[in-house]
């Protein structure tokens, strides 16, 4: 919005997992309308609906003629909605799907192009954050063609997210709200916007139909989450009641996705096909979703589902098989929301099937059991909204369901059925107003009830918010600086609590969430719990040039926190001292490490020891001069560095680069002698490695790839061959596809047999080793390194590189190949016959083997996988390998070096 226009609408829009809407009304009165969105629904056919089907289709070139694409507003930059979900029905490997899912999905860097996540390499790939830019820009486009008067930029515009969001995935919303042109936008909870439709569609019987109710429970099952609210209901002596929305619950990753999936995976076994690769399952999982949505809507009985192998002669070499609408009912009723017990509540344990690709999706299907933990989890705010409560399960006195899962009558018949048996009698369901648009309708109603158009909903922030501390004994404590149900608008300090912060080094805070019923006030401190859930860290640097203070000086502060209008939290630094200045803490919104980009530059990194100019010197003096070469002195050199500035264990990532740039500078005289050229080997790899996560780290790897072609100096000498190999395993996450295939032609010809001619192959071990890193190779070189480790594993004497060049999650990629399951399970049956407890790397190469990824085209067979989770029991092995192997957790840091080869540079995390 302009500063020099007002709006004349409110907007609200549903950017959801499985399809898009926007409502609209005028700003100075309640007319609610859904606005028809003009799309492709065949090439070159336009039609206008009132969902934009989520799906983006990326079409090879020439598959489409100009004439093909074009909308009412020009021609389509991307192919989104009907005709996108239409064509990657018959290309499934071109079809993003679930984009919104991989946005609030930790573990992958959202603004990576990673989707299709089941695409070769080769074919075209867009990030999650792209994706979700290309459904608002077409609603944005659809609506300035209609109002080109009233551009959607300058509306009062809301887009609503999943009540369990966290504060990065909100942050990147208003992030892709702006990419796509409609700045200053605000957030609402996609339950309270359902609840919302239900009160301004029923307004004036609202008395009637909440009469009585003290609790409203909001269900809300879309395609990629489930999302429960607890809504007080205060009677008024005049007019309606007073709602204010007490508990959300916690983050669900669980859907219509998931019950596609599992359905898939019912027609699968019926076929009897073991394994489907990813193009295959990718194609199933779309073919049962069509299928779902008419069998339930009544049209048939049965569908027949065909499954294309690729590879087979035209028709004749897929299978068919019949799915009934009886199949589909038992699969989803009986495995999403099966008869439970009051006391039963969600576990970690899971069933296979239920999981799609690459994404974490809840393990335990059961939504029943996610139900009965939230409403026990927020028994105090039940209890203080006056719920009848009994043996501490809360009973909600009005139900309102939304999400297209429950336009199938069996899915609510069948919840209604497991409340009525919790509480020995039914429960009153509330008649929803659409489960397809009423949170885009419900966002509408929301910006003209914060107008004086209708009620509001009040709550404040859903969560409180906490930073972790270390108190003097050393130990690790929460202190809150946001609590929950804090305004809009307002800002709270943690009073009492000063703390100390270094001007010029960037600092990061661990920050935790808490969506359950504390009642902490700012500044209370508290222990961590599992009640907490930690999200990724703040950061800040405070530059020692914007005050009268040198470098590594404390600055006494406070820390600050707002809720914005927008809906989001801010977080500040605030000094405790004259002249008042104030920073604000970013969070950060890429969790794993990725290649630093040039706005790192900005941020003043921590200093490097005063030491180090001595220790830049030594290297200048062993390496340069006029004097001729030393070769004792290139050998001391690296324990002379150590006693300057600290075992080299103890080095900084910072300090690393700094002494790997230094060497590089001398990489043409790194030969001068044989000691020379072992020594700058053995130092420039161990400074530089893993290869990533420091600003400037792709112009060194540049720099010391530019040595490679040149080979060695003195190739004859063993050792120093042997350091040449663990150089490049060092840095080979740097590396890209080229260079790592480049390494594996190097070593080729001594591991086949067939070594060039006049040369000696030294350091055979350090090559596999190496080969081991580059996750960038083919799945095929990955099978025949295995095959070389198997014939010489004596040589290496460690398991890991097996199960690094298996490993069914991979740690520096996001789109290389793994090994065939089958390669994998054959490896791990090597692996499994070892003796573990004399040798804890066969036990570490099982966990990565082994993996749970949540994609069943990657995941050994289920059997495997839990004899491996036995056999580590027994061994007593690492509890976080246990959980890696059974439940999808994330390595350690210390395993994460381990997975490497080496220990990781001290400050550097990697996730």
């Amino acid at each position: 919005m302009t500063a020099e226009s007002s709006p004349r609408y409110v907007v609200g829009v549903d950017l959801g997992t499985t399809h898009c809407a926007l409502a609209w009304s005028p700003i100075a009165r309640v007319d609610v309308s859904l606005l028809e969105l003009p799309q492709l629904i065949a090439p070159g056919e336009v039609a206008a609906r009132p969902l934009l089907p989520s799906f983006l289709y990326l079409p090879a070139e020439g598959e489409l003629a100009p004439g093909d694409v074009t909308l009412p507003w020009g021609q389509a930059t991307r192919i989104v909605g009907a005709l996108a979900q239409q064509l990657g029905a018959r290309v499934p490997g071109r079809l993003v799907a679930s984009a919104k899912s991989w946005i609030c999905h930790g573990g992958v860097n959202r603004r990576a192009p990673i989707l299709p996540w089941s695409a070769p390499d080769e074919e075209p790939h867009v990030s999650p954050f792209e994706a979700e830019v290309a459904y608002l820009e077409h609603l944005r486009a659809a609506w300035d063609h209609v109002h080109p008067d009233a551009p959607l930029a300058e509306q009062d515009v809301v887009v609503t997210v999943p009540a369990s969001f966290d504060e990065v995935a909100r942050g990147l919303t208003v992030e892709i709200a702006r990419a796509a042109g409609i700045a200053g936008v605000r957030l609402l909870e996609e339950p309270q916007a359902a609840f919302y439709d239900f009160i301004g569609a029923r307004s004036e019987a609202l008395a009637e139909l909440l009469a009585g109710a003290r609790l409203v429970l909001v269900i809300d099952v879309g395609g990629g989450t489930t999302d429960l609210t607890l809504v007080r209901v205060t009677e008024a002596d005049e007019g309606p009641p007073q709602l204010e929305r007490v508990a959300v619950g916690g983050h669900l990753i669980l859907g219509g996705d998931n019950m596609d999936a599992a359905l898939a995976h019912h027609v699968q076994e019926a076929a009897g096909i073991k394994r489907l690769d990813a193009t295959e399952w990718s194609g199933l999982v779309a073919a049962v979703r069509r299928a779902k949505e008419r069998l339930l809507a009544g049209d048939r009985e049965q569908e027949v589902i065909s499954i294309a192998r690729r590879g087979s002669r035209l028709v004749g070499g897929a299978k068919s098989v019949p799915l009934t609408r009886e199949d589909v009912e038992r699969v989803l009723v009986d495995g999403f929301l099966p008869r439970t017990r009051p006391g039963e509540v969600a576990t970690r344990a899971g069933r296979a099937g239920l999981t799609t690709l690459g994404l974490p999706y809840t393990t335990d299907p059961a939504i029943p059991r996610h139900l009965c933990a939230f409403l026990r989890q927020h028994v105090h705010a039940a209890r203080e909204a006056g719920a009848e409560i009994t043996d501490g399960l809360p009973r909600p006195d009005r139900v309102l369901l939304n999400g297209g899962v429950f336009n199938a009558k069996v899915m609510v018949a069948r919840l209604a059925e497991v409340l009525e048996g919790w509480y020995g009698a039914p429960v009153p369901v509330l008649e929803h107003t659409s489960l397809d648009t009423a949170v885009a309708r419900g966002a509408a109603r929301f910006a003209l009830g914060k107008r004086g158009f209708g009620p509001v909903i009040e709550g404040g922030s859903a969560r409180a918010y906490y930073i972790g501390v270390d108190d003097p004994d050393g130990r690790r404590r929460a202190l809150c600086v946001a609590p929950r149900g804090m305004a809009e608008g307002v800002t709270v300090k943690a009073e009492g609590r000063l703390f100390e912060l270094l001007v010029g080094r960037p600092v990061s805070f661990p920050i935790y969430a808490c969506a359950g019923d504390r009642h902490d006030k700012a500044g209370a401190l508290i222990d961590i719990d599992d009640e907490l859930d930690p999200l990724p860290p703040i950061e800040t640097a405070l530059r020692a040039d914007d005050m009268s203070l040198g470098a590594d000086q404390a600055l006494p502060v406070q820390l600050a926190a707002t809720l914005t209008t927008s809906g989001s939290l801010e977080l500040y630094v605030v000094s405790a001292t004259l002249p008042p200045r104030q920073w604000r803490l970013e969070f950060a919104l890429t969790e794993e490490v990725a290649r630093p980009t040039g706005d790192e530059a900005e941020v003043e990194p921590a200093p490097l020891p005063a030491e180090f100019g001595h220790a830049r010197s030594r290297i200048d003096e062993v390496f340069g001069g006029e004097r001729r070469p030393d070769a004792k002195a290139a050998g001391r050199l690296r324990g002379e560095l150590e006693r300057l500035i600290g075992p080299r264990g103890a080095w900084s990532s910072r300090l690393c680069r700094a002494l790997g740039s230094a060497l590089l500078a001398h990489g043409e005289r790194r030969g001068l002698t044989v000691e020379h050229e072992r020594a700058w080997l053995r130092l420039v790899g161990w400074c530089l490695r893993p290869g990533f996560g420091e600003a400037g780290d792709p112009e060194r790897l540049a720099a010391l790839w530019a040595i490679h072609g040149e080979g060695l100096k003195h190739p004859d000498d063993a050792a120093t061959a042997t350091e040449w190999w663990v150089m490049w395993r060092r840095v080979a996450a740097g590396l890209d596809r080229r260079q790592q295939a480049a390494l594996y032609d190097d070593v080729r010809g001594w591991l086949s047999g067939k070594p060039p001619q006049g040369r000696k192959g030294h350091g055979l071990p350090e090559m596999l080793r190496m080969l081991a890193a580059l996750e960038l190779l083919t799945a095929e070189r990955k099978q025949q390194a295995g095959a070389w480790f198997l014939q010489r594993v004596k040589k290496v004497g460690s398991w890991w590189p097996l199960g690094r060049l298996g490993a069914r999650e991979l740690f520096c990629s996001d789109d290389a190949e793994v090994v065939p399951t089958a390669t994998a399970e054959a490896w791990l049956g090597r692996v499994l016959a070892l003796d573990w407890e004399k040798d804890d790397t066969a036990a570490f190469a099982a966990v990565l083997l082994a993996r749970e990824t949540g994609d069943p085209t990657r995941d050994v067979d289920d059997a495997l996988r839990t004899q491996v989770i036995k056999r580590l029991r027994a061994a007593k092995a690492r509890a976080r390998w246990i959980a890696v192997v059974e439940s999808h957790a994330a390595l350690s840091d210390k395993d994460a070096g381990a997975l490497l080869g080496d220990s990781l540079p001290a400050g550097l995390r990697l996730a």
